[in-house]
């Protein structure tokens, strides 16, 4: 097939859904796929410092990215345009995927379906405009949302399926009025090669753990915040925090203001680094607000997986990563606000090493059994090619 990815950032961008992206490519390329990529000259992270994916890339004009509501704003309204004209010029696609950056780019595909007959699949990473209310960038119920919410909706209703990234994002559609026969449930994954477990060097006393990624608005820092100043006295805790985001200012505050030395900030760590990355701590967080348990899926959870090291995750009972610990005993799941028994979690690991060294080792495993990339990319790519199965079941 002759398959067309819509999104705004791609390679060399080091945002999750860029690297996700370079992932199925190759897979997609190495089962015979002829991939096109249309996206943005503006990046949102740093770049990386790996090898193009094998994808013929359309990089279209528009405002660069700026972190802030209104520099956000004008790079989304300038990509729709460039990239609605650079698809419709282009020779016809058997399939186009479009993601979910910006809000609403999942109109391009339906577009190119309608003129081209093209199919289209669209693959869900946040749920519009839902998170935006959650995140109280929009009133509930206001003309914002209702035209946002009948537009979104209705490209997903006329699209061939939905790629869902978790379970819950499955239900939060469904409650949307997205029937589950339309969606299949294919999870994010990492690569095993790439991040491989490493022992953490340092002071071996200590229990470190490490938040790598995007720190922003539906990730629930206070919690967090909250034990760390419980355990600010404590020398057996250090917290560090790897990458950028809206909330890291909010974090660096309270730190500042409540004098917690053991919590340190580091910048974003390529790529083909990550095995270095993830083993300088011990556990990896994971944080999300409970009202966005299936609005976005956090994908940083397979990167810890594949490290060797155990999730703590901060958010609600049913989202994802809460059903990989149970699962797969990989982990702890703590509810927000719980900040005393986040303390009292965090003190007990302390004592117990041995429990989070052996809840990293089945974290690996889950990781090669069920999420590993072949695996996750083979998901997708099953299900673009094989349009007649049941769509509310997890594609093999």
């Amino acid at each position: 097939m002759k398959i067309l990815l819509l999104n705004q950032f791609f390679w060399p961008d080091s945002a999750a859904t860029s690297q996700q992206m370079s992932d199925l490519t190759a897979t997609l390329a190495s089962r015979g796929h002829e991939v096109h990529v249309i996206c943005s000259k503006g990046g949102y992270a740093t770049t990386a410092a790996t090898a193009p994916p094998p994808a013929t890339i359309h990089r279209v004009s528009g405002f660069a990215f700026v972190r802030g509501k209104v520099g956000r704003l004008l790079s989304y309204l300038s990509f729709y345009p460039f990239a609605l004209l650079r698809a419709l010029t282009l020779p016809r696609f058997d399939m186009v995927v479009s993601l979910t950056t910006p809000p609403l780019i999942s109109l391009v595909g339906t577009a190119v379906k309608s003129v081209r007959g093209s199919r289209h699949f669209i693959w869900e990473q946040d749920i519009y405009p839902d998170v935006a209310l959650n995140l109280g960038y929009i009133k509930a119920g206001g003309v914002i949302d209702r035209v946002v919410g009948y537009l979104a909706d209705s490209s997903r209703r006329h699209a061939d399926g939905i790629l869902s990234l978790g379970r819950c994002m499955t239900l939060r559609l469904v409650r949307r009025g997205i029937p589950a026969a339309h969606m299949r449930l294919t999870e994010n994954w990492s690569n095993s090669e790439a991040i491989r477990p490493l022992p953490r060097s340092g002071n071996p006393d200590e229990l470190v753990l490490l938040y790598s990624g995007n720190l922003g608005l539906a990730h629930d820092v206070r919690t967090f915040a909250l034990a760390a100043l419980e355990l600010k006295s404590d020398p057996r805790f250090r917290f560090i925090f790897v990458g950028s985001g809206s909330r890291r200012e909010e974090l660096r505050q309270y730190v500042e203001v409540y004098d917690i030395r053991s919590v340190e900030e580091r910048s974003y760590v390529p790529r083909d680094q990550l095995s270095e990355g993830l083993s300088i701590g011990d556990i990896g967080l994971v944080l999300q607000y409970d009202s966005c348990s299936g609005l976005v899926v956090p994908s940083k959870v397979y990167g810890i997986m594949a490290s060797g090291r155990p999730i703590l995750f901060v958010g609600p009972a049913d989202a994802t990563p809460a059903l990989h610990i149970r699962e797969h005993r990989c982990g702890w799941q703590i509810d927000n606000g719980d900040h005393a028994g986040l303390s009292r979690l965090l003190r007990y690991l302390a004592d117990h090493k041995e429990e989070v060294h052996a809840a990293g080792a089945r974290a690996r495993e889950a990781l090669l059994q069920h999420y590993d990339l072949p695996a996750g990319t083979a998901r997708i790519a099953f299900a673009l090619e094989n349009q007649s199965i049941s769509l509310s079941q997890p594609v093999p």
